[in-house]
């Protein structure tokens, strides 16, 4: 099995394994990132600042991560630039949660640590729909001569799917010409905001769902600690709109990605991320 990092368990989240519904796992990698990287620290900072900046309640659900069977496993000890080696060990190890009947809550890393989660899910659940956060389209065939890429994730998910059309990317305000000719043609693609995502979600009401949320979604004043920042974005409570709107369908897995802690020398974008994160964990975890 993939070599395990042990680390202080992100706040609130208190379960043994093997009682767990839903399993925490960091996949710091960072190695194809084309601009700022960094996102490799963000398990490890992202539990640091939950644990001294909020707490275990959200008044949004109304809920305590306390309330639920979360276990934190820890993080996998990824080599550095070997993507080939880093995904495997990803997927292994995501196999593994899958086997033993977890949800897996992934902490990236780079957006293409996305892409062996997705692998696994669509393995297990045939009809697997993958819905998008992200200000990035992520749909070029390659990114300087490669073709595993954070740029290449969505085109590669597209190619485990089978199809686009359970690709719904949302709030998307950034790519190619070709990228959106591709996401026009072949994807399910809700652009700039999640309004009219949402109001297309209820058709997916019995369809296992992966949430996949790229903190560049964001609008820069919120989060600037991300790699490749993009003006405009959307803000938190659009954002928990989506998450409630989640609740009453099949999510089985989901990941947070792209936050690089050390760009943001004020901590902002951590602390931010942190209580995304545990917004996210209540909506997987909440029956």
């Amino acid at each position: 099995m993939p070599e395990r990092i042990p680390r202080q368990p992100f706040e609130g989240c208190i379960a043994t394994y093997a009682e767990a519904n839903v399993v925490i796992i960091g996949a710091g990698f960072d190695g194809t990132s084309s601009y700022r990287p960094g996102s490799r620290f963000a398990p490890q900072a992202l539990r640091a600042e939950a644990l001294y900046s909020q707490e275990n309640y959200s008044p949004y659900f109304q809920q305590d991560l306390t309330d639920f069977k979360i276990h934190d496993w820890g993080d996998l000890d990824l080599p550095f630039g070997e993507k080939h080696r880093a995904l495997a060990a990803i997927q292994q190890q995501i196999r593994q949660l899958f086997t033993d009947g977890k949800k897996p809550a992934v902490i990236g890393g780079e957006h293409l640590i996305s892409l062996p989660v997705i692998e696994e899910a669509q393995r297990i659940y045939p009809n697997l729909v993958v819905v998008q956060l992200d200000a990035h389209l992520d749909l070029m065939d390659e990114l300087f001569g490669e073709r595993l890429s954070h740029g290449t994730v969505m085109r590669r998910v597209v190619e485990v799917l089978g199809t686009g059309e359970r690709l719904y990317q949302v709030a998307i305000r950034s790519g190619s010409r070709e990228e959106f000719a591709f996401a026009r043609k072949h994807t399910q693609l809700y652009p700039f905001t999640t309004r009219e995502f949402l109001k297309h979600l209820p058709a997916l009401k019995d369809t296992p769902i992966y949430l996949s949320v790229d903190l560049d979604v964001f609008d820069p004043s919120l989060i600037p600690g991300t790699g490749t920042p993009e003006a405009g974005g959307i803000f938190f409570p659009e954002f928990m709109e989506v998450l409630k709107a989640l609740l009453s369908h099949q999510v089985i897995a989901l990941d947070m990605v792209e936050l690089s802690p050390k760009i943001d020398p004020t901590g902002n974008s951590t602390i931010h991320a942190a209580k995304i994160f545990r917004e996210m964990l209540m909506m997987l975890a909440i029956d």
